[in-house]
């Protein structure tokens, strides 16, 4: 049973000088799933998400990947044992090509830090896989256009794209519908649709819409605490998740 949840979390806590912004969080993720973190501004969700990457150490609690305890580990041993985040705001070299982004990535994963410097025959080496990775998520004619000119959402794809080169089981999305208008919503809604298929992923979103269309099982907090926990048909008839949300000045 153990093996069903890729990752764990018991009696998560952070606190900040007396402020508890993360409180005795349990959270199970099902291997294989979709799995929604939401609530209102404020709720903790960030400081969870910056605790299980290990950007932050926990107050107290335990985190568990693939049954392993990685609670004391550094972000970058989480990252190499397959549990990899994408940042909020997009995190791409703007002035280098879509292809030269995701093959930055691949040189990370496979532990040539220091290739920029390499000749461009050792460097093209991770071309093809690059070129594979920007068609799964639907830039292969962007390849040699730079970051900077891309748009919004196709950034935001790009980002996906050096995320997957990292070759992660699992997913860690921090609103990756962020500043998008409708169009770009639906493909980036799309390619993570797609790209669960062979990824676990855990993702922060405000998007309701896109909650309720994707999500698999989704986690309320609020106020740091998991508030309830469902699909989305049963959280929208739960009075105490529309209190939260109304409370907060959400429709």
């Amino acid at each position: 049973m153990a093996d069903e949840f890729i990752l764990e979390t018991h009696g998560l806590t952070k606190e900040f000088a007396g402020f508890f912004a993360v409180r005795d969080v349990a959270l199970k993720v099902r291997r294989g799933s979709i799995h929604a973190l939401i609530g209102p501004n404020g709720a903790g969700k960030t400081t969870c998400f910056n605790l299980l990457t290990k950007f932050l150490r926990p107050s107290a609690g335990q985190i568990l990947y693939k049954g392993q305890d990685i609670t004391a580990m550094a972000p970058a041993d989480v990252a190499r044992l397959g549990l990899v985040r994408s940042f909020q705001i997009s995190a791409v070299f703007p002035h280098l090509t879509a292809l030269e982004n995701v093959r930055v990535a691949l040189q990370r994963q496979h532990g040539s830090s220091f290739d920029f410097w390499r000749s461009k025959r050792v460097l093209d080496r991770f071309n093809g896989r690059a070129l594979d990775l920007l068609n799964d998520v639907g830039l292969s004619e962007f390849a040699n256009t730079p970051a900077v000119e891309m748009p919004y959402g196709r950034k935001r794809a790009l980002e996906i794209a050096t995320t997957l080169a990292l070759d992660p089981e699992m997913m860690l999305l921090d609103e990756p519908m962020a500043g998008m208008g409708h169009e770009d919503i639906d493909k980036i809604a799309a390619l993570i649709k797609r790209i669960s298929a062979r990824h676990t992923i855990l993702m922060v979103e405000h998007n309701l819409s896109v909650v309720a269309n994707l999500s698999d099982i989704i986690t309320v907090l609020t106020r740091g605490q998991v508030l309830a926990q469902g699909n989305y048909a049963e959280l929208s008839k739960d009075e105490r998740v529309k209190e939260a949300y109304l409370g907060a000045g959400h429709a």
